[in-house]
């Protein structure tokens, strides 16, 4: 778009690249100096996320704005999405009565990332509910994508929101945001930003969590297994399983020849685990 963007914007998901993202900017490596940054919150984080996040607001001279459309976990547990229709909109895998495999419905980056960035943003325009975008304003919202994502860069559906990848333009993988943070806080470590019970997970991601975050562990088990016996989904009549192998998270063994890569690739916003 011609012209200067009316706000700057990191979109924050409190995991490796968004965070060195946001530190470069506020060390004036990448420019312009952000507005602020949104984190997007489902609700559903591990804990050292949400520590995290709160170490990084200390670091950074912008400030960020923690939104949230309501928690996914309580959602998936009550069988509904964000707005209270019935069915689960994370993409569980599904066996159905007939013995069919496949994918639930996909739509948790869109409710619970997406929707409420764009709400806050259009709120700092000063636009009301329905209220037309003048033409000729634009966001433009930085998004934590590295080169070795490079598949996940999708344009925004908002014609109004300029998406824009800094990492990218720098040639910088996911090693290299590890490396860059390292060199300048050793003794720390970058977190891991997916949702708990998060289908997308690899099996190394599922064994990290079940040897290093026992309390996450046990909460996506729990819910693992109560997507069998209390949600439902859109037209669906089976069974469904946070893991592809279809059994119980807590009866999968993690060995690596039965590895689930990541699937992150498939995220369909390119916004959630940056």
């Amino acid at each position: 778009m011609a012209g200067e963007a009316e706000l700057t914007v990191i979109s924050l998901g409190g995991g490796v690249q968004s965070s060195v993202l946001a530190l470069m900017a506020a060390e004036g490596l990448i420019k312009p100096m952000p507005d602020f940054a949104v984190f997007a919150d489902t609700g559903w984080e591990p804990k050292g996320v949400y520590e995290h996040i709160d170490w990084l607001e200390k670091q950074i001279p912008f400030p960020i704005h923690r939104v949230s459309r309501g928690n996914i976990r309580e959602d998936i547990l009550a069988g509904t999405n964000s707005t209270g229709q019935q069915f689960t909109s994370i993409p569980a895998f599904v066996r159905s009565v007939n013995g069919k495999t496949g994918i639930a419905k996909r739509q948790c980056t869109r409710e619970y990332k997406l929707a409420p960035i764009e709400l806050e943003l259009r709120n700092l325009l000063g636009l009301g509910y329905g209220q037309r975008v003048p033409d000729g304003i634009f966001v433009e919202l930085w998004i934590g994508i590295s080169m070795d994502e490079i598949i996940r860069m999708k344009p925004s559906r908002q014609p109004w929101i300029v998406n824009y990848w800094p990492l990218i333009d720098m040639d910088f993988t996911r090693s290299d945001c590890k490396a860059w943070f390292n060199e300048r806080y050793p003794d720390r470590e970058l977190p891991r930003s997916a949702c708990i019970g998060c289908p997308y997970h690899s099996d190394h991601e599922w064994a990290k969590m079940q040897r290093l975050d026992p309390e996450s562990w046990a909460d996506a088990v729990y819910v693992d297994n109560a997507l069998r016996s209390t949600a439902r989904t859109e037209r669906l009549d089976g069974e469904i399983y946070l893991h592809s192998s279809l059994k119980p998270l807590n009866e999968v063994n993690f060995a690596p020849e039965q590895v689930q890569a990541s699937l992150f690739g498939n995220e369909c916003e390119g916004i959630c685990g940056v």
